[in-house]
């Protein structure tokens, strides 16, 4: 069987390229579900998680999972920025560009608006829609949902998923240029999943994260024969208001032994910032309020404001504080 392709597009020397995806299910129908990752080259475990998930919806399709039924389209894009993965480049390795800012796209655009383009267009039709993500290589993410301005419908989808939080953002200028706000125009139901960081495997985050979209086919109906795993914890749901993150006042080593997910007491320990010459500590990090860590800094250099951790609150913290190192 020919595997499909979003876009082919030939190559200054030797070898084109393509973006293959999958397109399991009844041809024809307008898709259930469209599953996209890799628009960051570095991002591995959305791209993981996908290809696993591809082989296994291909066997329920092919009859191979006697005990599966697959009742709907589903597009699968494991990899988007298929260069980007080869050269392990969160942007397009030609030029440097980031594909998530350039949706909806372009079909006569240059390379990266044509790619965007492509994905929005087989993906625009969906009943549901997911943007699998990672953080950056310098920040680890708790398995999360996240919804900006979302329908009531969405709220009650993002549940679904029974990933430890879903978390309500605003829309943001950043956010407006992005596959999950261009899919907003199309009708149905979207939504952005971050999980880990960049650069490399975390399987405990894949694994968390395959569970996730089992989960969310069987409750949608899409995969019948589903059994759910018992042993995950509950989903608690932040609206706007609900973050707040924290930024260093101090350079230096920053070291911590938390985990994401775990709940915090207000004044609870973080981390602590050390001095990289004469080693001595210059600043203790505790949690100014009780919360979930939703994300934590794995890169122990540290400058002054950058992002140290995360924590989503039961009470209004007020604005986020808008920091570098968040890119979606």
């Amino acid at each position: 069987m020919t595997t499909p392709t979003l876009l082919e597009m030939t190559a200054p020397l030797r070898d084109d390229f393509a973006i293959p995806y999958h397109d399991l299910g009844p041809a024809g129908e307008r898709p259930a579900l469209a599953l996209v990752a890799g628009l960051h080259g570095n991002e591995l475990n959305g791209i993981f998680v996908l290809s696993r998930l591809a082989e296994f919806l291909a066997r329920v399709a092919d009859g191979r999972e006697p005990a599966h039924a697959l009742r709907g389209r589903v597009v699968i894009v494991p990899a988007v920025n298929v260069l980007g993965v080869n050269t392990r480049s969160r942007r397009w390795p030609f030029d440097k560009t980031d594909i998530n800012r350039m949706f909806p796209g372009y079909d006569a655009g240059e390379t990266t608006q044509r790619i965007a383009n492509a994905v929005f267009q087989a993906t625009r039709a969906a009943r549901y829609r997911v943007d699998i993500h990672s953080s950056n290589l310098d920040f680890e993410e708790l398995p999360q949902v996240r919804l900006y301005e979302p329908s009531e419908d969405e709220k009650a989808s993002a549940l679904l998923f029974g990933l430890p939080a879903v978390i309500e953002r605003r829309t943001d200028q950043v956010f407006t240029s992005t596959l999950g706000h261009a899919w907003r125009g199309a009708g149905g139901e979207s939504f952005v999943i971050q999980a880990g960081r960049a650069g490399d495997l975390q399987l405990p985050h894949c694994e968390r994260l395959f569970r996730a979209l089992m989960a969310f086919l069987h409750h949608t109906g899409l995969v019948t024969g589903i059994d759910l795993a018992a042993e995950d914890q509950d989903t608690h749901y932040f609206g706007v208001d609900r973050t707040l993150s924290l930024v260093s006042d101090h350079a230096g080593l920053f070291v911590t032994h938390v985990q994401v997910g775990t709940w915090l007491q207000a004044g609870a320990l973080i981390g602590e910032v050390y001095d990289g010459f004469s080693g001595e500590r210059r600043a203790e990090v505790r949690a100014p309020t009780a919360g979930l860590l939703s994300g934590i800094r794995r890169q122990p250099l540290l400058y002054e404001g950058d992002l140290i951790a995360r924590l989503q609150t039961r009470t209004p913290t007020g604005s986020e504080k808008q920091v570098k190192g968040q890119e979606q």
